[in-house]
């Protein structure tokens, strides 16, 4: 990537870390054994998955055992909450309980356990982007089985109050789980001390390889299968083992965890350096979210009278690569759920980016970013000549 390009999309996916490609390489080529073979490479591969297992506990406040490995936040996601629903409908719970601003994955699973028979709630959404705390409270009773909630927003950056939402659905008796992915690295929390049952992370979206996650689950948790075929896991995820990426997902852990403050303080920075830049030079900008607690590392904001892919793609000529909300809608831009769910107009809510910081971004390349942003936006309203 040439010096002049500026990455602006870090929560869509980040670079492997040179720590964590350099962990993972051995065990592509001589340390190649399958953890469940009795013999010496197999014991090699077993030792050192279940070193990487008790590492990303140890980042989570977890025991080892209630980390499980999956290829991606979307089946942690999955599983969270269809796995959970499976195993509590066979005691007369039928319905789960979520918001319309979450990550498609959890929408979808929660569409899915209405096929299978069971019922879908959604809480409420302020304008801001928060989590209605009474529709989500009046949700709770006792046939809900699970409730999922975002606890960092990957299109706006909202983070949503998860211990009293915890609180409240376990008081209910049941289950909580939390996507953590835009969370974990930006927010510090200890699962010792915060009463999840099920929380969902993603490698690549610090520093590891695309195709690894995990989900926790706490000790006593019931969740069914969602695969079959193997005792691996414990026999929640059958299937052999991805030794090589287990091991990077366990050092970019403990990189994201060791580096949190400092990274985050820089993140912060950057994020208000670039939203004061645009909002002195177009003080109509919208910033989606601004008054609700938001994560450090994401900025989503709407400059009226401009189209977003239209932006989006005179960006992508200049060097600065951000988005248009979530990177999981097959690279389309269209309206976001979460901007209309919190009662954003049409007209505003399609001009929206999302910019993202991270490792790969300084200073000087968030005010190139945003100059050239809002030279772009004066163009697209006529405010400047070609």
């Amino acid at each position: 990537m040439s010096h002049a390009t500026v990455y602006l999309d870090h929560a869509a996916t980040t670079p492997v870390r040179r720590e964590v490609l350099e962990a993972m390489l051995p065990w592509f080529s001589a340390r190649f054994g399958n953890p469940s073979s009795v013999h010496r490479f197999g014991r090699e591969a077993r030792v050192a998955l279940d070193d990487a297992r008790d590492r990303i506990a140890a980042t989570l406040g977890a025991h080892p055992d209630e980390v499980c490995f999956t290829s991606c936040g979307t089946e942690s996601d999955n599983f969270g909450v269809i796995g959970a629903w499976r195993a509590a409908r066979q005691h007369g719970r039928r319905a789960v309980l979520s918001t319309p601003i979450e990550h498609k994955a959890v929408l979808a699973a929660c569409h899915q356990v209405v096929r299978e028979g069971g019922s879908e709630r959604f809480a409420a959404i302020s304008r801001d982007g928060v989590v209605d705390e009474h529709s989500w409270r009046d949700a709770c009773d006792d046939q809900l089985a699970v409730a999922s909630a975002m606890w960092v927003n990957n299109e706006t950056g909202v983070v949503q109050d998860i211990p009293a939402l915890t609180e409240t659905a376990k008081s209910s008796g049941a289950l909580m789980h939390t996507d953590a992915v835009q969370a974990f690295g930006k927010i510090a929390f200890d699962l010792r001390s915060l009463p999840v049952d099920l929380l969902t992370i993603s490698g690549h979206k610090i520093g590891a390889p695309k195709g690894i996650g995990a989900l926790f689950i706490r000790r006593g948790v019931e969740l069914e299968p969602l695969m079959h075929g193997g005792a691996q896991d414990r026999g929640r995820r059958p299937g052999t083992e991805n030794v090589p990426y287990a091991i990077g997902l366990a050092t970019a852990c403990e990189l994201t965890v060791q580096e949190r403050d400092a990274h985050c303080a820089e993140l912060l920075a950057m994020r208000e350096r670039f939203e004061s830049r645009v909002r002195d030079a177009m003080p109509d900008v919208v910033i989606h979210g601004a008054n609700a607690p938001r994560a450090p590392h994401v900025t989503n904001l709407s400059i009226p009278g401009t189209d977003a892919e239209t932006l989006l793609m005179a960006l992508d000529l200049r060097g600065i690569l951000a988005s248009g909300g979530s990177a999981c809608q097959s690279g389309s831009v269209g309206m976001s759920h979460v901007l209309s769910a919190m009662g954003v107009a049409p007209d505003i809510a399609h001009g929206a980016l999302r910019v993202s910081f991270g490792c790969l971004n300084d200073h000087a390349g968030v005010d190139r970013a945003a100059d050239v942003l809002v030279t772009l936006a004066r163009k697209a309203r006529g405010l400047v000549t070609a």
